[in-house]
């Protein structure tokens, strides 16, 4: 009598066949069972090289020299001839002041300087023959030198009541109309400002000025000869045709702001700049000497600060801490941590981790550089 296979029995031995093929079709498959080839990384083989240093501030246009106007006499005014807000010469009449009480005590004083004048020389031709004493010529030289003395303040104050500009510039707003009665110097008339050429002020910081000191010390930063030239940026990212010169630098630190007070001056021809003004401000002239760029994607940040990979001698990754100090066209500028030689992982970083082997590509900066360029 024949043995009934139960169902159960034939599932199992079913299954274990197709597993058994499964393996075996795999074992046969080519390349099971290998390693997958190391991922293409580019890289970047340091190489120190010289770069402008890039130091950029806010800063305000003023003008290169501003006097305020003011009457030395006091009266009514009875002419405007200048026009508010254009540029006016130095010796322009400005405003006039009522003279008719200073020409009068002008005139009076040359009256009695002309009296004076001819009792002197009356009583030095009397003094001759002894016909008068010498203390009489002497009071008469008195007078005389008083007459002149008082045709002298007279004339000054004639003369003051045609106010006049100190300074060639541009005249501002008239604080005081024709009509208006002024009361001296503590009223002021309006302001003559010369603006071509134009200074610009900015302030560095304090930890600024000392990592200039501590770089130029280092080698690290190099000064050009001469004054320093600046860069002006104007508020819609134009660049100011004209580049200026430093011509001032405070002694000290303001103890408010913690800052340093500098001053540019540049040609205002076109009158472009306006006090008031706020732009940007780029020195020239800086660079840095054997300084390491590496680009921006290629830093990274972890807890312990800013890191690279890079390669060892077997192509192997391993991580890299860096300082980095400046952004320059795309790119940080690493003060410490790497040097020259140093291979950098800069694309391809999503496939490496610390201890698995790469194969390096070099690195091509074509496409950087061209973004660099059209960035604003």
């Amino acid at each position: 009598m024949k043995r009934l296979i139960r169902p159960a029995t034939w599932t199992a031995a079913v299954a274990l066949l197709v597993l058994i093929g499964a393996v075996a079709a795999r074992r046969r498959r080519p390349g099971a069972g290998t390693a997958p080839p190391p991922p293409d990384v580019s890289v970047l083989t340091i190489v120190p090289e010289t770069i402008p240093a890039r130091y950029e501030y806010v800063g305000q246009a003023a003008a290169s020299r501003s006097v305020e106007v003011r009457s030395q006499v006091t009266g009514v005014i009875v002419e405007r001839p200048y026009a508010e807000g254009t540029d006016v010469a130095k010796g322009t009449l400005l405003f006039r002041i009522d003279p008719t009480t200073y020409e009068a005590a002008y005139r009076s004083a040359q009256a009695r300087l002309a009296n004076a004048e001819r009792n002197l020389a009356r009583l030095k031709s009397l003094l001759g023959a002894r016909a008068v004493a010498q203390k009489d010529v002497d009071d008469a030289q008195t007078a005389f030198d008083q007459a002149q003395a008082a045709v002298d303040q007279t004339k000054k104050d004639y003369d003051d009541t045609f106010v006049r500009a100190e300074i060639t510039g541009r005249a501002g707003r008239a604080l005081l109309q024709l009509g208006a009665r002024v009361t001296g110097p503590g009223d002021l008339l309006t302001t003559v400002e010369r603006v071509d050429p134009i200074d610009v002020n900015f302030s560095p910081s304090d930890q600024d000025v000392l990592r200039w000191r501590r770089d130029v010390n280092d080698g690290r930063l190099v000064m050009p000869q001469g004054p320093l030239a600046v860069q002006v940026t104007l508020a819609d990212g134009t660049v100011y045709p004209r580049t200026g010169r430093l011509n001032f630098a405070d002694l000290a630190l303001q103890p408010a702001t913690g800052t340093l007070e500098l001053r540019a001056e540049l040609d205002n021809r076109q009158h472009l700049l306006l006090p008031g003004q706020f732009v940007r401000v780029r020195l020239l002239g800086l660079t840095h000497p054997g300084a390491i760029l590496v680009p921006q994607r290629a830093v990274q940040q972890g807890l312990g600060g800013a890191f690279v990979y890079v390669l060892d001698a077997g192509d192997k990754v391993a991580t890299r801490n860096v300082t980095a100090t400046a952004w320059d066209g795309g790119s940080w500028l690493i003060a410490q941590g790497l040097a020259a030689g140093d291979r950098v992982v800069v694309d391809g970083l999503q496939q490496v981790a610390p201890g698995s082997p790469v194969r390096p590509v070099a690195y091509q900066p074509t496409a950087d550089s061209a973004a660099a360029r059209s960035a604003p």
